[in-house]
């Protein structure tokens, strides 16, 4: 038995060294077992199941909270794109396949999927209340899918589920195993989107969301009320929303975004 433990203590610190990477957005190390193709295929999945099951509320028919999503999605895009491009990144989103939409569901919460599935709740917009604080909102679900920290969260899960393999080899070989682990990373089945980033994951999506929203031509500034706003509705609601169930909003955080305000302000051109 003792054999047997120090076998597999040496195999996960193989698997540890092999799968470790420097993520080239934020600059952390960290274990990764997922590939792009396969999780951005999962997504896509998943994703039309959830649209089959979730109506979405149309941007030609003439809504305003609908097409506002559209707007800010497509301008977001744009600006990542930009972002990227000048560091020389372009291709972290060259399979991503963007989309944005709105869906009736009185829940305060929002998220994007791996390739850029982007979905934000009725429930939000009373909150969000303007067209710069959706770019708040959606700035700071686009970075999760930047940085991967979906596919972080996933590594971890298949290190102590399914032994470290490889999500492709995974998929073939424990499908099951490996359905069930995205379902439980992504709230697939119960309610998707309340993956639990850790605070690390929270600040640089903070962080990185201040600047895409400032490419875009929406003023980071307006971060700080939107958060104020958020923190408002937890405090007054028996049921804190669901935004706020994974997304702590405290004092820390709002001062952290006060720091980088100056940073992200030099992106920051008004459109005309």
């Amino acid at each position: 038995m003792k054999k047997i433990y120090t076998l597999l203590s040496i195999s996960l610190v193989i698997i540890m060294l092999t799968a470790c990477y420097k993520n080239p957005v934020t600059g952390r190390k960290s274990i990764n077992l997922v590939d792009e193709s396969t999780m951005n295929s999962l997504s896509a999945q998943q994703y039309a199941t959830f649209l089959s099951s979730n109506p979405t509320v149309s941007a030609t028919s003439g809504n305003k909270d609908a097409e506002m999503v559209t707007r800010v999605g497509n301008r977001m895009a744009a600006a990542i794109t930009e972002y990227l491009r000048s560091k020389g990144q372009e291709n972290l989103i060259k399979n991503y396949k963007w989309e944005f939409n709105l869906v009736n569901n009185k829940e305060a919460n929002a998220w994007c999927m791996p390739g850029g599935k982007v979905v934000v709740y009725t429930g939000i917009m009373p909150i969000v209340q303007n067209e710069t604080s959706l770019a708040v909102v959606m700035g700071h679900e686009i970075a999760h899918a930047i940085a991967r920290h979906g596919d972080e969260r996933m590594s971890q899960e298949l290190m102590v589920e399914a032994g470290g393999t490889a999500l492709s080899v995974a998929m073939a070989s424990q499908p099951g195993t490996t359905q069930s682990i995205f379902n439980q990373v992504y709230g697939v089945g119960g309610q998707l989107g309340t993956l639990a980033y850790s605070r690390k994951h929270e600040s640089e999506a903070d962080h990185m969301g201040l600047i895409f929203m400032a490419i875009a031509g929406y003023n980071p500034s307006e971060a700080v009320g939107f958060w104020q706003r958020m923190a408002t509705a937890a405090s007054s609601s028996q049921k804190p929303p669901a935004f706020l169930s994974t997304h702590p909003s405290d004092q820390q955080r709002i001062q952290q975004i006060q720091q980088w305000l100056p940073e992200a302000m030099k992106y920051y051109k008004p459109q005309k």
